[in-house]
């Protein structure tokens, strides 16, 4: 390229003009490296105040990590995770993809990576899955994004301007207690299973005390009071620990946990029974097809917990209680906005006040007093 093809911009040291184009660039020497950028205007009041950030922006940044790569923020990013195993496990599969998968991820400095490469790479790889999963891998780009602008590795994260997919909301399908209570003896009826007697009083815990995994997994014999009829529990998503009571439905199968069990010693040996009851689905028909042809098991551990759930509220168990053994802080919003589908019969009672007739118990308001 011809040097006619440039004009540097007098009293404005960095500042370039590019003739055939009439576009102003950056060119800027920064603690003995040299910097550049497009400044994407033609207009030269404009372009001084571009090259102004673009200077501030290079004073905010740590020059001897100029070439550090995104995969060497994903390494940092890795050592700070904490959470449960499972959390970890997909995050950490997440970043392998993207160190395997992202061009340029451990060739190009990251500060050469533009916010097009992030975006078109959740789209390629995470485009035709749900949402949960396309925002988890925005989440872990994002995460590690931000630790390169607090290393000052990077003055703007190129992540800034991507969006979360907004997640569907679908009925999901929920057990009769007949069903549970049919899952239960399945798992418990499996002779050959080392596992099935533990395995099927994990699934009677959740589905009659309406806990998830986690919480079940983490109780211990000193956590159960049988006396004040109380189990404490910890929220491992929430970190928060609650109290649900000993229900009628659970107390034979807590007397049962506990005995002889020592202060220190879990309720359970095992922590979930997820193919327990996938396996019992698909010998009880409690199965759906998907779209590919594969049949799978309508339930899991979640459906279990909202089986509780909608049993609390079609028995007319008002929802802030139902929210307090959840663990949730919200007075119930949570659960109104997710369990609106449930007609229980406190409702149809009260439906069944709006009639044409007038009821025998209701006093006419006068019309003076009206008035």
């Amino acid at each position: 390229m011809s040097l006619n093809a440039w004009t540097k911009i007098k009293r404005e040291h960095g500042l370039y003009r590019y003739n055939p184009s009439g576009q102003f660039f950056a060119r800027v020497r920064f603690h003995g490296k040299l910097y550049r950028k497009k400044l994407d205007t033609d207009d030269l009041a404009l372009a001084k105040r571009k090259l102004r950030g673009f200077k501030d922006d290079l004073e905010r940044t740590d020059a001897t990590k100029g070439n550090t790569s995104f995969a060497s923020v994903l390494d940092d990013y890795v050592a700070t995770l904490t959470g449960a195993k499972t959390t970890l496990e997909n995050k950490r599969a997440m970043v392998t993809k993207l160190k395997q998968t992202l061009f340029g991820c451990d060739t190009l400095p990251l500060r050469r990576l533009p916010p097009s490469r992030f975006a078109a790479w959740l789209s390629k790889h995470y485009g035709d899955k749900s949402a949960s999963s396309f925002n988890q891998a925005m989440t872990v780009i994002r995460d590690a994004l931000d630790i390169a602008v607090k290393d000052k590795i990077i003055t703007e994260s190129p992540a800034t301007g991507l969006t979360y997919r907004r997640p569907a909301k679908p009925i999901r399908t929920t057990p009769t207690f007949e069903q549970f209570k049919a899952i239960v003896g399945d798992i418990r009826a499996q002779r050959f299973s080392a596992d099935a007697g533990e395995s099927g009083d994990f699934v009677e815990f959740i589905g009659l005390a309406g806990l998830g995994q986690a919480e079940a997994g983490s109780i211990k014999r000193s956590d159960v009071d049988l006396n004040a009829a109380r189990i404490i529990v910890y929220r491992h998503k929430t970190d928060v620990g609650f109290a649900i009571p000993v229900f009628p439905q659970l107390r034979l199968l807590m007397e049962k946990l506990c005995a002889g069990k020592k202060p220190h010693e879990r309720l359970f040996t095992v922590y979930g029974a997820r193919k327990a009851i996938a396996n019992s689905c698909k010998r009880l028909g409690f199965v759906h097809e998907l779209p590919d042809g594969r049949m799978v098991a309508q339930f899991t551990h979640r459906s279990l917990r909202r089986m509780f759930i909608t049993r609390c509220l079609e028995r007319g168990i008002d929802v802030q209680t139902v929210s307090r053994w959840q663990g949730h802080r919200d007075g119930g919003k949570l659960i109104l906005s997710t369990y609106a589908h449930i007609n229980p019969p406190h409702s149809n009672r009260m439906a069944a006040l709006m009639t044409t007739e007038q009821p025998p118990n209701v006093i006419p308001i006068a019309q003076e007093a009206a008035r």
